[in-house]
């Protein structure tokens, strides 16, 4: 997984979620706006209803008591008790309880439906405010005494039901399901521009083009997108087309020089003209392998690495020196097998420059294939270990002129490893040495 994958996983909220948190918070308060506001009405609309069917019951009652001589007055009272009024006659009216807001509106409202309950002296309050809050109050009759109500039930309630809030839920949740895929369609073109933004240079997009979709100014993006990467791999197959021919044309006076140097009778002229000539000839391999591109055009193909690992240790034993292997017989990755036994031959190289031994070791570390190469040698300056991997650095600079080779070795490690997705660490080793670790995704 690419650096750049990664930190794309890990962002909290991308356009697309920032886009569908607008849209939900957008419905939200939508439905909470409207769901107030029908509220509100709806509550007018019962309250006027209630008033209007208090003014007709206390007209109606009021006239029938004011028919009844004082003692039928409290039977009379309790037959006009409904399920919504309850009635009562009293000499005198009660005081209301400390709590008890007055209702301008009701009484105005009550007032209009009946204009002759204001020469009665209406008194409307609100008994035990709350959510279960009854209107009482009363009015007088002819002889002054009072005939005094309540409502049996709260007359304003909520009307919030869960079936009102899903039915106003279902249009705000398809509408919001709706947008986010319009949205989503919209930005596809812009996540495949992503994708291949970070695909460039990884050796799999060489030939393909982004399709041009979407809005006016992605489709101008991605069209400019393609022709830069057009560009760049013209520019990338021109340059390595030329440092191969420059290869080609060096190589062949090398050649020669390497045929002349047999012609010398001196030994030791002719042994100092070969090691120039081999010099030269490592300088020009090594400067074509980091500049050539030489990994992205070969395909990955699956090796038994265990095996490409013995064989580098052999032909060290070949060669007179030592080198040792551990690890499994067979171990079979999907690699670019040219590419990356070049960079644990480089490895094994600098290990046998700085040392007298070598130890390549192959492991399965969880989800990882490690390649460790050691040696007994001095081991780098810890303040230096980031620096030899740059290009063209040498930290032995007063023996920079005994070593063959331009410094890119690491720096050509450390491309090829990048090639293949994996990590390069080099690191001194406690009993003293180098201990450069390639880790590389055991994915076969």
């Amino acid at each position: 997984m690419s650096a750049a994958l990664r930190r794309h996983l890990h962002t909290p909220a991308g356009l697309i979620g920032q886009i569908f948190a607008i849209l939900l918070l957008a419905m939200i308060l939508e439905f909470g706006v409207s769901t107030v506001l029908y509220e509100r009405a709806s509550q007018f609309s019962v309250r006027d209803d209630e008033a209007r069917r208090l003014a007709e019951h206390l007209v109606i009652a009021r006239k029938l008591l004011d028919e009844q001589v004082p003692a039928a007055r409290p039977l009379l009272a309790r037959e006009l008790t409904t399920s919504r009024y309850e009635i009562e006659w009293a000499p005198a009216l009660a005081p209301p309880p400390p709590l008890a807001p007055s209702l301008d509106r009701m009484y105005r409202q009550v007032i209009g439906w009946e204009p002759d309950l204001a020469h009665a002296d209406l008194r409307l309050n609100l008994a035990s405010p709350g959510r279960n809050a009854v209107t009482a109050g009363g009015v007088t009759l002819a002889d002054r005494s009072w005939m005094r109500f309540h409502t049996r039930q709260p007359i304003h309630q909520a009307n919030l039901s869960s079936e009102r809030i899903i039915l106003a839920m279902i249009p705000a949740g398809a509408l919001l399901l709706m947008g986010g895929l319009f949205i989503r369609r919209t930005l596809l073109p812009l996540r495949r521009l992503a994708l291949a933004a970070d695909a460039v240079g990884s050796g799999s997009d060489r030939d393909e083009a982004v399709p041009e979709a979407g809005p006016s100014e992605v489709r101008r993006v991605i069209g400019a997108f393609n022709r830069m990467h057009a560009r760049i791999y013209q520019l990338i197959a021109d340059r390595t087309q030329a440092l191969a021919a420059v290869g080609h044309d060096l190589r062949t006076p090398l050649a020669r020089l390497r045929m002349r140097a047999d012609a010398i009778s001196d030994e030791a002229l002719r042994d100092a003209v070969e090691a120039d000539v081999l010099e030269m000839d490592a300088m020009v391999a090594s400067l074509l392998a980091y500049l050539g591109g030489e990994g992205e055009s070969e395909p990955r193909v699956a090796i038994d690495l265990a095996v490409l690992c013995e064989t580098v240790c052999d032909d060290v034993s070949d060669r007179g020196r030592e080198a040792v292997y551990t690890g499994p017989d067979h171990l079979e990755l999907s690699v670019r097998p040219v590419t990356l036994k070049r960079a644990i031959v480089n490895l094994v190289e600098n290990a046998l420059h700085y040392g007298e031994r070598v130890f390549l070791t192959l492991l399965r570390d969880g989800s990882s294939v490690v390649i460790r190469i050691e040696d007994d040698g001095p081991g780098i300056p810890a303040a230096s270990l980031a620096r030899v991997l740059e290009p063209f650095v040498r930290l032995d600079t007063a023996r920079a002129r005994d070593t063959i080779g331009l410094g890119l070795g690491l720096s050509i490690v450390a491309r090829v490893v990048a090639e293949h997705e994996g990590m390069l660490s080099l690191s001194n080793r406690p009993e003293g040495g180098l201990r450069a670790e390639i880790a590389l995704p055991a994915v076969s």
